[in-house]
């Protein structure tokens, strides 16, 4: 004999509630989904694209040869499932980023920034990450996916200017470009730190770094005219003329 209509009623309701109650990840959760990442990254290998790298220099303990693109496709499909099934999405992605991003592997480093969700990113974590920046691809994956969203982009930028390695200098640059592409217009401070970084960095040995600062003032003098008669009169103090 069938329950009542009510009854029913009720088993569909705990029914549906068991399936649509949203869970916390646990550590082992997410330990888990870290080692399914990285085997997934087997179907991605292109031994091409690794090689290439390694002969520009780009070399990693463990590289898959991935292209950016899927890794972004990757990046968003396990966005939107952890939305889907966590009560707590973006503290989820930032466990998982900071698992991903101790790895050793490429992939799993340029999956790290594109996963941490920009709020969940500390200024002293930020600092950390930038220590362990392996390569210059990552430290511009790093500024493009993360550090150019963040609330302290700029003072992290303006740090990495001054900083005695060439590998945040190099970042800093590149965050920097991308906040004047946005309008960001810097304050008196910022225009005399990064007219006297870049006009250094300009007459670097690292053709990499002269390309980003480079860059960098390209995106400065495009925020209006004032800007572009600040960059051009520096630059010609060093027998430069691109602006």
């Amino acid at each position: 004999m069938s329950p009542p209509p009510v009854r029913v009623a009720a088993t569909l309701q705990l029914e549906t509630l068991h399936y649509t109650t949203k869970m916390t990840m646990t550590n082992e959760d997410i330990n888990l989904k870290v080692k399914e990442i990285k085997l997934s990254f087997r179907q991605m290998m292109d031994g091409a694209t690794a090689l290439s790298m390694r002969q520009k220099g780009l070399d990693y303990k463990l590289n898959w040869g991935a292209t950016l693109p899927r890794l972004r496709e990757m990046a968003d499909g396990l966005a939107a499932d952890i939305a889907a099934t966590d009560a707590q999405p973006d503290e989820a992605l930032r466990r998982i980023a900071v698992e991903l991003w101790k790895q050793d592997v490429r992939e799993c480093k340029i999956l790290a920034t594109m996963l941490m969700p920009h709020t969940q990113m500390l200024p002293e974590v930020c600092d950390i990450w930038m220590e362990q920046t392996p390569t210059v691809e990552i430290a511009e994956q790093a500024a493009f996916n993360l550090y150019q969203h963040l609330p302290f982009a700029a003072t992290k930028a303006y740090e990495w200017l001054a900083s005695a390695d060439e590998l945040p200098q190099l970042c800093g640059y590149h965050v920097l470009s991308r906040l004047f592409m946005q309008g960001q217009e810097p304050n008196e401070r910022g225009i005399n730190e990064f007219i006297d970084q870049a006009l250094a960095a300009l007459q670097s040995s690292n053709a990499l770094l002269r390309k980003a600062a480079m860059q960098s003032v390209v995106h400065f003098a495009s925020l209006g005219l004032l800007y572009q008669r600040m960059a051009h009169s520096a630059i010609r103090t060093i027998g430069l003329d691109f602006v």
